[in-house]
């Protein structure tokens, strides 16, 4: 196949199907961060949310009609699909469809990630699409779909499921699959307690994306023997696909940079510890995920702010930041930052001091304050001359301490209102 017929095979591809972000989860390993938001909403990288990164995959790879499932405290993850996701044009058939839980054919709410999908099946036929792509909304990664659906078809598969090789240890917190000489899929467990390690390999195991490619009759169908299974959970990694396995023709995609000849970057930032450690891997000089990739842009909603501002240059005064990302809107005044994401609005005062940490927007950081291994959430004011990061049993008795130390912040923790725009 020529790379001109590649190109309009996939293209075909990627008009034929819907995508369906399933985003209305919790989150709870993130603790007090999903209190008032779903996980898919949380802030990533300085100006985006985790919810930006499966939505600008579709875009780049050419499918532009995406359905966002919601369920869990949803206002700030759909307000901020309506303002920085306006941009695809109905009357050509693409769009971004909302589809919080409704009971839409049955009197419950949302019972399992398949039941989602379900509920909205009216919806989704409507749509007509050849293939539906399932996407997990909390993943940070980027990746063109269109190689996974030619993949899909040239396989003859019913089921394509993205994969990705974990080390053994880490393995129990995912779908855990075996797979034989063809990548068919012989074998799937959903977050084993002893998982099985990859052949070869006694230190890493394979596992599930969270991403489905299903032939639309195969979906349908098995979605309506499912609502019928009170025994089923409704649930794709834990009921679908180990179900489906066993009758029809699933395949496993493995997730490689081409470019590189290796795995390509993917985390599961499901954890504080996993959050806090991905956004701090973008202050490196060559940062496994490059969000400067105008080949393949990151899209999200960013209000109009003026640059960010560094003031001061006395000694022991001097406003700086070092290998940091600084959004729009802040202003770091006669502090210091090192090795940390400051998103927008973000006001470091004199004299303080902020490494290896990750303050969400309109945080403000009093004079003096130390600040180390820590992520702030929005709105909150650090009083002056706080010291985080430093005790560990201070940190305890007033805020959260993940496994690794880092510190988690929260306004509810400092005894403040909750800002605006979550």
């Amino acid at each position: 196949m020529s790379e001109h017929t590649a190109k309009r095979f996939v293209s075909r591809l990627t008009r034929q199907t819907l995508a369906l972000v399933l985003a209305g989860g919790r989150g709870s390993r993130l603790m007090d961060l999903t209190n008032w938001r779903a996980k898919p909403a949380v802030p990533f990288g300085g100006k985006f949310r985790i919810i930006d990164f499966p939505l600008s995959n579709c875009v780049n790879s050419g499918i532009r009609r995406v359905g966002v499932i919601t369920q869990y405290k949803s206002h700030s993850l759909i307000r901020h699909i309506q303002r920085g996701w306006g941009v695809l044009r109905g009357e050509m058939d693409e769009l971004i469809d909302l589809l919080p839980a409704q009971q839409r054919v049955k009197d419950e709410w949302y019972a399992g990630t398949a039941d989602a999908v379900y509920q909205n099946l009216d919806i989704i036929r409507s749509h007509a699409p050849a293939y539906v792509l399932i996407l997990a909304g909390d993943h940070i990664y980027k990746m063109d779909y269109g190689t996974m659906l030619a993949a899909h078809v040239e396989s003859g598969a019913d089921v394509t499921v993205g994969c990705i090789e974990v080390p053994l240890e880490e393995a129990s917190a995912f779908g855990v699959m075996a797979v034989d000489g063809e990548q068919r899929i012989t074998a799937f467990r959903e977050k084993p307690d002893n998982p099985d390690p990859i052949p070869g390999k006694p230190d890493r195991a394979l596992v599930s994306m969270g991403i489905y490619v299903f032939s639309s009759q195969v979906l349908f169908d098995k979605l309506l023997a499912d609502t019928e299974d009170t025994a089923s959970s409704h649930d794709f990694g834990k009921d679908i696909i180990p179900a489906l396995i066993r009758k029809s023709r699933v395949v496993a995609f493995p997730f490689f940079d081409p470019a590189e000849g290796r795995q390509a970057y993917w985390r599961d930032v499901g954890t504080v510890d996993a959050l806090w450690e991905a956004n701090l891997e973008l202050t490196g000089v060559s940062p496994p995920l490059n969000l400067y990739d105008m080949d393949w842009p990151i899209w999200t909603y960013q209000e109009q702010l003026p640059p960010a501002k560094f003031v001061f240059d006395e000694e022991g005064r001097r406003g700086v930041a070092v290998d940091s990302l600084v959004a729009g809107g802040c202003v770091v005044s006669g502090a210091h930052v090192s090795r940390s994401v400051l998103f927008s609005q973000v006001r470091v005062n004199s004299y303080a001091d902020v490494s290896e940490s990750v303050l969400f927007p309109e945080v403000d950081i009093g004079r003096h304050c130390q600040i180390r291994r820590a992520v702030i959430d929005r709105g909150c004011r650090i009083p002056p001359r706080t010291r985080i990061g430093f005790d560990a049993e201070e940190d305890a008795a007033r805020y959260y301490v993940s496994p690794r130390g880092v510190v988690l912040v929260t306004p509810e923790m400092l005894a403040q209102d909750y800002p605006r725009g979550l």
